[in-house]
């Protein structure tokens, strides 16, 4: 704890000074690797293992222990149907780390579980915002979006999503398009 404490406030002192920092230099090449991973999938099991691979990237990019342990606390009171206090720990990480996407995607999907609709939209724009790859962002947006009645722009943001992410789940939701360069939807879910 005592030397991840050193690195953060090494990296921060290098930002300070825009001095390029050789750690961010490394998770930037191991970003790069991941979404390269997930854009080059040729199966769908290829692209489950890529897509768990940036999922976990992602939680990982938490800046403190504090914001990870509030992120991991309200995922866990979401799968327990405790939308309130899973809301609560999603806000305590977007308040401590606004320029963190994740914290914004997860709160995102637990308002969209509450059914309010305009709050989960405003977070994943601001986490589509701070990360233009964040393919889930993108296709909750879809789902808010359909459900606001604007399938139009559902549609452009589900397309985006499917391009960051070729083996996205819901890429079967979008029109059918003879050009795109989609994999088909193959087997069950069970069969993977």
């Amino acid at each position: 704890m005592r030397r991840r404490s050193l690195l953060a406030g090494m990296t921060s002192i290098a930002a300070c000074f825009a001095i390029p920092s050789p750690l961010q230099a490394s998770n930037d090449a191991q970003r790069e690797r991941l979404f390269e991973a997930l854009k080059t999938a040729r199966t769908e099991r290829e692209g489950r293992l890529a897509e768990n691979a940036i999922w976990n990237w992602w939680l990982d990019q938490a800046p403190t222990i504090e914001v990870r342990e509030a992120i991991d606390y309200g995922m866990k009171r979401r799968e327990a149907y405790d939308f309130e206090a899973a809301e609560a720990a999603f806000d305590k990480a977007v308040e401590q780390a606004p320029d963190y996407a994740e914290g914004w995607n997860q709160r995102a999907f637990v308002r969209f579980l509450r059914d309010n609709i305009d709050g989960s939209l405003s977070d994943l724009e601001k986490a589509v915002e701070l990360d233009p790859d964040h393919f889930a962002a993108w296709s909750g947006m879809y789902h808010v979006l359909i459900r606001m009645g604007r399938p139009e722009v559902a549609v452009s943001a589900l397309s985006r999503a499917v391009t960051i992410h070729p083996w996205l789940k819901e890429r079967g939701m979008l029109p059918p398009d003879p050009d795109a360069k989609r994999p088909l939807i193959k087997g069950k879910q069970q069969d993977l």
